[in-house]
């Protein structure tokens, strides 16, 4: 049974390692969550080991210079490991044979080019205001080329100031319906976690995210403990009702197991 509680200091000392989601638990995109900054300054000096794990397209620098940009010091967090990061590893040792995906590809022997002339298609990210039915025109000649494409953002929708916005897990998914060739890397797929967990070497580990079926889905296929943020991708449903009911709704929908923890908020 899902445990509630009022700020993760409650918890914090039966971890080793304590791992954040970003969007919808640290930060709406735009700014800092209220009390998301020194929840996490008090945590890292009572000495409790931080890292950020995210579904974002883009490598960890980057994400890192938001995060700072955002008030969060960079002192905080031990690592910081995207999705995007991890894709990159991967193909930069071999495993796997945008003015942004220029600054991403960075470093590895591979050319972008336009669809017509592509092997395989990267699929980081897609802007605030994307409607699926913009993109279908791309998915159409992806589909007749027989092309793979790298989702390394499999977020099917992403928290904003203002509401939830489509992210390209969505386009994603409408990909793989139509049985294109398609890998996913993020949660809650185990290389993202696997790439942050060699590194963390810690027995003991709590993830805090918004989504069940990402956050909490693969810390549980690890073995990680997990706290649910209730102020974020469900926000809404949360809002004004039934804590118990609506948890259990969620799970249903979802089909998925009980997080160990829920909270409102980072606090």
């Amino acid at each position: 049974m899902t445990q509630c509680i009022n700020s993760l200091a409650q918890i914090a000392q039966k971890y080793d390692a304590i791992i954040f989601d970003q969007w919808g638990v640290l930060h709406d995109g735009s700014c800092a969550y209220a009390g998301a900054i020194d929840c996490l300054v008090g945590l890292a000096e009572a000495g409790h080991s931080l890292s950020v794990l995210s579904n974002s397209g883009k490598r960890a620098a980057p994400n890192a210079k938001r995060i700072s940009d955002m008030g969060f010091s960079n002192g905080l967090f031990n690592q910081i490991m995207t999705s995007g990061e991890a894709l990159w590893h991967d193909i930069y040792q071999g495993k796997i044979a945008q003015d942004d995906a220029l600054a991403w590809a960075e470093g590895l022997r591979i050319e972008l080019t336009d669809l017509h002339n592509a092997q395989a298609v990267l699929l980081m990210g897609l802007p605030d205001a994307a409607k699926l039915a913009d993109w279908q025109p791309v998915l159409d000649q992806a589909f007749a080329a027989d092309l793979p494409i790298y989702c390394s953002n499999p977020d099917q929708h992403s928290p904003r100031a203002d509401g939830l916005v489509i992210s390209a897990g969505a386009l994603a998914r409408a990909y793989s319906q139509r049985s294109g060739q398609l890998i996913y890397y993020g949660k809650p797929h185990r290389p993202v976690f696997q790439a942050l967990s060699a590194s963390l070497k810690a027995q003991r580990v709590l993830m805090v995210g918004d989504s069940l079926d990402h956050d909490i889905a693969g810390a549980q296929a690890l073995g990680w403990d997990s706290v649910l943020i209730q102020k974020g991708l469900y926000a809404s449903a949360f809002s004004n009702a039934d804590h118990d009911i609506v948890l259990k709704t969620l799970l249903k929908d979802r089909a998925c197991q009980p997080p160990t923890y829920s909270i409102e908020q980072l606090q």
